[in-house]
């Protein structure tokens, strides 16, 4: 974080009196640590992308020479990796594809389309069809077993993803009539922000024994098995991370009791770009009401919506801030609970709730840190019209 903390250093001093209030992005930090990510993965296992997490244009660029591909969920993250690498491969899912999307995405030369339902893959191959194109496909699959826990399921419950594992048998015979698709394999990304390495590993092997299992009985190919994303990242405990290397050495013994095992893709999104981001705010104001503390600062919610999404105190750090430009004394509290609160009129826009501060003045910066990914991409940038964080990329 010390570079973080210089460049905002820096910029205070040329322009102390505007309240700093911007993303930064570590882009040698980013490389660093998926190279790493990507070196730990087993044979046969390839590392795909999940825009979602993070669509930046110099995230993408900095990722792309380092990822296999990249897993996209609309036409627009299409285009967005499209005008960056036009040879990249994409994986595209999503539970909601149009028409237009779908035949965009075959102009476009995406790699596997995940198919999301029935109705989809009827669609699909009306599409393929009249553009007499073989489209390569994997099935998503919502599957009835238990699944490790995380911030969010995607299956194993009723939820709006996928095909009910029920459903395969139906799916794979009508999949047989249809000449223009071409199945490659099956799709499980099922939670979001699972931090057990071993009940992730557990996961995998499930994947891997229903597809083979699937590819037997109804002599379907399998050449892929995508696990999905899900592995996460530790906002309550920061020194208790998921163990990516604890994980991968149990998965090579996974794949190799396996054997003759698929090509396994996972699609990570907030594992590899969350900790090269953070957000700074500067403390404009520092008050108590009830009896309890409040800093507000400059942003909030509407540029970070995760804290708020998924109601937690998001880590951060105070940058001490030495400046005071103003006649009247400055305004600090130390050793005491403070609620950090942005700038919308609305009580629920909360980036940290009652943690307490050794020492904070008003003037002094939040840096949010592991808000490289599910950041500025899920907020609502335009209520209330403030103005925009700076974006910027340090190398």
């Amino acid at each position: 974080m010390l570079k973080i903390k210089n460049y905002i250093l820096e910029q205070k001093l040329k322009n102390p009196k505007e309240p700093f209030c911007a993303y930064l992005y570590d882009c040698s930090a980013l490389r660093e640590h998926v190279i790493q990510v990507k070196r730990s993965l087993p044979d046969g296992c390839q590392l795909f992308y999940a825009v979602k997490a993070n669509s930046q244009a110099k995230i993408i660029e900095t990722l792309a020479p380092l990822v296999d591909g990249f897993e996209v969920a609309s036409y627009g993250e299409i285009e967005k990796v499209r005008a960056i690498d036009s040879n990249i491969p994409l994986i595209f899912g999503g539970p909601a594809k149009t028409d237009a999307e779908l035949r965009g995405a075959i102009e476009k030369k995406v790699r596997y389309i995940h198919v999301e339902s029935l109705h989809e893959l009827y669609r699909l191959h009306e599409i393929a069809s009249s553009l007499e194109a073989k489209v390569s496909i994997l099935l998503r699959v919502n599957l009835h077993s238990p699944l490790p826990s995380g911030q969010l399921q995607m299956a194993g419950k009723a939820t709006q993803f996928g095909i009910d594992e029920s459903q395969i048998p139906n799916v794979l015979e009508k999949l047989k009539e249809m000449s223009f698709l071409q199945l490659h394999g099956f799709h499980f990304h099922s939670m979001s922000n699972n931090l057990d390495e071993e009940a992730h590993v557990r996961f995998v092997s499930l994947c891997i024994e229903k597809a083979q299992q699937w590819a037997m009985d109804y002599d379907v190919p399998l050449s892929v098995v995508n696990v999905g994303g899900g592995i996460g990242v530790n906002y309550n405990e920061v020194d208790q991370q998921f163990h990516w290397s604890d994980f991968t050495n149990q998965l090579k013994q996974v794949l190799k009791e396996k054997e003759p095992c698929p090509g396994i893709y996972f699609e990570c999104g907030r594992f590899l770009t969350a900790a090269c981001g953070y957000y700074a705010v500067e403390v404009l104001d520092i008050k108590q009401n009830h009896g309890k503390w409040f800093a507000v600062v400059r942003g909030g919610s509407h540029h970070f919506r995760l804290p708020a999404a998924w109601k937690h105190s998001h880590p951060f750090a105070v940058l001490a801030i030495d400046h005071w430009s103003y006649p009247f004394p400055r305004m600090e509290i130390s050793q005491v609970p403070a609620t950090v609160a942005g700038e919308l009129c609305t009580p629920n826009d909360v980036l940290a709730r009652e943690v307490k501060v050794e020492r904070l003045r008003l003037g002094d910066i939040f840096i949010f840190q592991y808000a490289g990914a599910y950041g500025w991409d899920i907020s609502h940038h335009d209520f209330l019209s403030h103005p925009y964080p700076e974006m910027i990329f340090l190398e």
